[in-house]
């Protein structure tokens, strides 16, 4: 199951797309559509067909988007005790190797492992969570076990 929280950017990228593809994109495959219909037989038409099928993605994505929207949480406020890891914070860590890493504890819906945000239902994030500055957590992938110890943990401004 996935978690309903969201970074306020997260939040934003996803309403932004969603105003991109209802505003602008839908409405000018509509026009495309429309004009491919009025050139005639539709059943060899590729530009009418391809239209078609481009209008039931973005439609299946907006309806995704929509109920989505719905369903999150937007976490904006730092925790009570910002001295632990919790949603949205940025834990710096090294490994046994003494390789370091820096990770964002983000929404599924955000993640993106190159720009250093993981989903808070990774088993990365799960290690973590409610840990402090200091700990060394084991966490297990289907990959490998690895230890990590924590050197600090900060957390994003809220945005305006």
């Amino acid at each position: 199951m996935k978690t309903p929280y969201i970074t306020p950017e997260g939040e934003k990228r996803l309403r932004d797309e969603l105003n991109e593809l209802w505003r602008v994109k839908r409405p000018a495959v509509t026009q495309a559509v429309s004009e491919a219909a009025a050139l005639g037989d539709r059943s060899e038409n590729a530009e009418y067909i391809y239209g078609k099928k481009q209008l039931r993605e973005i439609d299946r994505r907006v309806r995704f988007l929509r109920k989505r929207l719905e369903e999150l949480k937007v976490v904006s406020q730092t925790p009570d005790d910002p001295e632990k890891v919790y949603f949205g914070a940025v834990v710096h860590l090294c490994d046994e190797d003494g390789q370091e890493k820096r990770y964002r504890l983000v929404g599924v819906d955000e993640f993106d492992l190159r720009a250093g945000s993981i989903s808070i239902d990774s088993p990365m994030a799960r290690a973590l969570l409610g840990k402090r500055a200091g700990d060394e957590v084991l966490v297990r992938t289907p990959e490998a076990e690895k230890y990590w110890e924590i050197l600090g943990i900060t957390y994003p401004s809220a945005s305006p």
